[in-house]
């Protein structure tokens, strides 16, 4: 009798180890999701923060800054719910709400003139810049934070301003190249940026214009080129006439 109860203990305490272990392991799991979660969380806040500070830079409308507002107020309600002791997450949520509204003022479509920088670096910083936007554009967009008439007059935007950057830069190239005799380069980052922007399926007011003046520019080039190919074309004509004298005399 004795002896059975000592079995049934034993088994008794197996189990209960087995139970105790199977909840620590939960439990473990558990932590390891909730940490990974809020690596997950605290890594969309810090990106968009990044883009944020970046955007800063350049022309980017309210309702993109309401949009990537809206992404981190997302990311710091379930890093509350996973961590509700996180220092100043309370007031860090009531922050983004703040700046989270979408205005209801019409997207605008076009961006406005600004001067692009001289450093190549910040340019393309820039321009990463405006594709990192766009990406969160569409992943808002996708998940169903955006208004569709938001996302497409964002997105036409933001594909304008990268046109702008990028068009504006080579005509800024093209012109170093002339005023530094570079004809060919320059004819070259012309003849891009005319490319870039008849390739443009939305086409409005600047592409139009700006395709004319990169022409009128091109037709520069070309005058240039032929006056400095004249006077060549003198030498060589006068150094036939002597020659031919000089053949004459040998002749003689």
């Amino acid at each position: 009798m004795i002896f059975t109860i000592i079995v049934i203990l034993i088994i008794a305490l197996v189990i209960v180890a087995i139970i105790i272990n199977a909840v620590q392991q939960h439990k473990q799991e558990e932590e390891a999701n909730k940490r990974r979660e809020l690596a997950k969380v605290k890594s969309v806040i810090d990106e968009t923060e990044n883009i944020l500070m970046a955007a800063s830079q350049l022309p980017v409308p309210m309702h993109m800054l309401a949009i990537l507002n809206g992404r981190i107020l997302s990311a710091l309600t379930i890093m509350g719910k996973l961590n509700p002791k996180a220092f100043d997450i309370n007031q860090r949520i009531e922050d983004a709400k703040s700046k989270s509204h979408v205005p209801e003022a019409a997207v605008p479509t076009s961006p406005p003139s600004f001067n692009l920088p001289d450093n190549d670096k910040i340019i393309i910083q820039y321009i990463q810049s405006i594709k990192r936007l766009r990406v969160l554009l569409r992943a808002e967009h996708t998940k169903g934070r955006v208004a569709p008439h938001v996302f497409a007059g964002l997105d036409t935007y933001f594909e304008r301003l990268q046109l702008k950057v990028n068009v504006d830069t080579l005509a800024k190239r093209g012109q170093a190249a002339i005023q530094s005799n570079m004809l060919g380069s320059a004819r070259q980052y012309f003849e891009k940026a005319i490319k870039a922007l008849e390739a443009q399926n939305n086409q409005d007011e600047y592409c139009t214009k700006q395709a004319i003046v990169y022409r009128e520019k091109l037709t520069e080039i070309q005058h240039i080129l032929l006056s400095e190919q004249q006077p060549a074309a003198g030498e060589n004509e006068e150094s036939d006439s002597l020659a031919q004298q000089f053949d004459t005399k040998n002749k003689w």
